[in-house]
């Protein structure tokens, strides 16, 4: 007599390759920067194990090239109601303004700990906690963070809701929350847009007593297939808005505008291209302040060439301008993927 046990599964592997050329200022430097991904899945009916490594590396610096762990993850299902997920995970949640991972620098932001995912007919529910090691005392697991996450989509709208709380040792939490509601209109059209962000007790060193605030009001209309065009206000509150969870660090880390300073405004108009395998993008920022007499003007110019199914090429341009002074932006990045 004889038993034998069959155990199937699944693998899966995915590669990421990211060369970027910094070609700020005065386009003379030419700094080339490489990122590489590596990730492998083994999955069977409810459960799966995923982990990814990072590659860093600045061509000519003679320094060596910097390797970390990306993500490193088990997920399996609790009876068909739940599912729990342990590890370092990157987590994005609603407008990513509370917590994001850079997908666009090096600078890859990742939690350490538990996802609970609750599939409910009212929302899609996740609740979660993670902690690490506090970068201002030096004690391990003095920072730790929980947050619960409700989403739901029903015809032409969806909302998303993320609370987040952060304690530093025995200081006391402080917490995050951020409210992002979309409506589709005319067919799907016109889109509109509102996010509502605000904060207690984040500042400079993680936890000084101050009230943050942020709230933006957008629509895109898509003219035809191929052209859209949109527009956007943002607001910051008196102490601004940063709670140091979001890949919102501006352009040099996260390719984008990041958060702005107290009392700021943004005005943004842009509109975007595509035209077979190329696309094209224009933002103009004008950011004004009461307690400032110049404006400042970012102007974005984006354009994408899809070489293959596994191959794209970018351009990113950024002119950001605030009365006689001026930085300039620019970099072209080659994007792999088997």
């Amino acid at each position: 007599m004889g038993l034998m046990t069959t155990v199937s599964f699944a693998q899966t592997w995915d590669a990421d390759s990211r060369t970027r050329i910094d070609m700020s200022g005065d386009a003379d430097e030419m700094s080339t920067a490489q990122r590489a991904t590596l990730g492998y899945t083994f999955s069977g009916s409810d459960w799966s194990i995923h982990g990814s490594t990072n590659v860093n590396y600045t061509f000519g610096t003679g320094n060596e090239a910097v390797i970390g762990v990306y993500e490193a993850y088990a997920s399996t299902d609790l009876m068909g109601y739940a599912s729990v997920t342990a590890g370092r995970q990157a987590l994005d949640y609603g407008s990513g303004a509370i917590m994001s991972s850079n997908q666009w620098g090096a600078d890859r932001k990742t939690w350490d700990g538990f996802t609970f995912g609750l599939n409910l007919d009212m929302a899609d529910v996740t609740l979660g906690y993670a902690t690490k090691t506090d970068s201002i005392s030096g004690e391990e697991g003095s920072n730790s963070q929980m947050w619960l996450n409700a989403s739901k989509s029903e015809g032409d709208w969806n909302a998303n809701l993320l609370y987040m709380s952060t304690t530093i040792g025995a200081a006391d939490a402080a917490t995050a929350m951020g409210l992002d509601l979309s409506y589709a209109m005319m067919g799907g059209d016109l889109n509109l847009n509102v996010s509502y962000n605000t904060a207690t007790g984040y500042g400079a060193l993680g936890m000084e007593e101050e009230d943050m605030d942020m709230t933006m009001i957008g629509a895109t209309y898509n003219v035809n297939e191929s052209m859209s065009i949109s527009g956007s206000q943002t607001t910051y509150g008196e102490n601004g808005f940063n709670v140091g969870s979001a890949s919102m660090g501006g352009f040099a880390s996260s390719g984008s505008l990041g958060y702005l300073g107290a009392d700021d405004v943004n005005l943004a108009i842009g509109g975007a291209y595509a035209m077979g395998d190329f696309t094209l993008g224009a933002t103009m920022n004008t950011i004004s302040n009461d307690a400032s007499d110049d404006d400042r003007e970012v102007m974005h110019i984006s354009a994408g060439y899809t070489m293959s199914a596994n191959a794209n090429l970018s351009l990113s341009m950024a002119t950001d301008t605030k009365g006689d002074n001026e930085v300039n932006y620019m970099w072209i990045t080659l994007n792999v993927m088997p």
